[in-house]
């Protein structure tokens, strides 16, 4: 599994992080971000579904989040 990095990374960098991987992502792989902003949530799910990318979000721990993005395209 690909990791992308985002702990202590404020939006909008880690969706323009996604971005810049979207393209390279195979369907069925996976890439797991870990970012510690609440707002990355969000923006991540907007983004993935106009995208049309699997998601899943896990709070792993007090404020610190783990998203797995799936390409299904």
């Amino acid at each position: 599994m690909n990791k992308i990095d985002c702990l202590g990374e404020i939006c909008p960098v880690p969706v323009l992080k996604l971005r810049n991987v979207m393209d390279s992502i195979q369907k069925g792989e996976d890439y797991l971000m870990v970012t510690d902003h609440s707002c990355t949530i969000k923006n991540l799910e907007s983004f993935c579904k106009a995208n049309h990318l699997k998601y899943d979000s896990e709070e792993v721990m007090n404020g610190v989040w783990e998203i797995t993005i799936t390409s299904n395209r």
